[in-house]
């Protein structure tokens, strides 16, 4: 296994955060909100809360399917409303809603966008 010094290798949640989050008008987020209904959550928070891993494995699902839940266990609200923004920032995406336990986050495909969303 060869070692790379230090600093010369970026993480991919770190490298796509290196992206600006989408800015999204309330008609935006609300289309949003709509299509995200129907979802169920695809990334679960544990334990050990936000890691390097978790964080690159939902800028992973975003890529995927653009618009995911995001499920966060029990406890302070304050904490997920915190966990759930950093998240979003790690992750260059946009939250676009928050109930609970469970957000919505939305970033956009440079490549192949999938879902289209209202003008602002």
């Amino acid at each position: 296994m060869v070692k790379k010094p230090p600093g010369t290798h970026k993480p991919a949640a770190q490298a796509r955060a290196a992206s600006a989050a989408p800015q999204l008008s309330e008609k935006q987020c609300k289309h949003l909100r709509g299509l995200a209904h129907e979802l169920k959550p695809v990334i679960r928070v544990g334990s050990a809360g936000l890691t390097e891993t978790l964080a690159a494995e939902t800028a992973r699902a975003l890529h995927d399917h653009e618009l995911i839940k995001v499920k966060a266990g029990g406890g302070d609200r304050e904490a997920r409303d915190t966990l759930f923004a950093e998240l979003a920032q790690r992750t260059g995406s946009a939250l676009v809603h928050r109930i609970g336990n469970v957000a919505v986050l939305y970033r956009p495909r440079a490549d192949l966008a999938r879902i289209l969303i209202p003008d602002a």
